[in-house]
């Protein structure tokens, strides 16, 4: 299912939504056309390298500790145009919305408290992962695990092509998170497939939004 927009109203201009998806947009586009030596080296040193913080593997690569910084700096790398288009679509239909009911400085909190708890947990299932773990889905999924509980019975448009499908937001993050879980799963029992999503900082960054969205909700709309 490939969601096309929602119903749900927004009253303001979701200006850090629009700032995080030119951010995103804007490291992609220079570390595509930059050298490749460049380019490798900045990917393993603001993504997130599991390893790197289990057994000094850093040494190895001249990266001196960073005080666990890539947790929050791997965000705004993306590995390929295909996952950046991705995670700014997403951010682009279902981020408005939550930073309208949040305001903007706790929405930007919000973002990068699920990022980095996601990127944790992602950490903590791999802890030998030796490649870097970078991109916002993480922190996307808190905003979904916000807008689930916020916005359950708004419509989303979904394509399931040749098709198009009008049904409740909790459906179709529900079948989302069903998903995540599925593949985190099966990634446990078969530790030994190609892994080139972190499943893991999903459910983590679904589960933290769901319950933590209610602290970050300006005043007047808390539930």
């Amino acid at each position: 299912m490939i969601p096309i927009r929602d119903t749900a109203p927004c009253y303001s201009k979701p200006i850090v939504t629009w700032c995080l998806i030119g951010v995103c947009t804007v490291v992609f586009l220079a570390m595509y056309f930059m050298p490749d030596a460049w380019s490798y080296r900045l990917l393993y040193l603001f993504g997130m390298v599991p390893v790197r913080y289990a057994n000094g593997w850093e040494g190895n690569f001249g990266l001196p500790f960073d005080g666990y910084l890539s947790f929050a700096t791997n965000l705004f790398i993306h590995s390929s145009w295909l996952h950046l288009l991705v995670n700014v679509w997403f951010l682009w239909i279902f981020a408005d919305n939550v930073e309208d009911r949040m305001g903007r400085w706790r929405f930007l909190g919000f973002y990068l408290w699920c990022g980095v708890f996601a990127t944790a947990l992602q950490w903590y299932f791999d802890p030998e992962l030796s490649i870097p773990v970078v991109g916002a889905s993480g922190a996307i999924a808190g905003v979904l695990g916000a807008y689930f509980f916020l916005y359950p019975l708004e419509r989303v448009i979904v394509l399931v092509p040749p098709l198009l499908f009008n049904i409740p937001a909790i459906a179709f993050l529900g079948v989302w998170i069903l998903w995540q879980l599925h593949n985190a799963t099966t990634e446990m029992l078969f530790k030994n497939g190609p892994v080139d999503v972190a499943w893991w900082a999903h459910l983590g960054g679904f589960i933290v939004g769901a319950i933590s969205y209610r602290w970050f909700l300006r005043p007047w709309h808390r539930q």
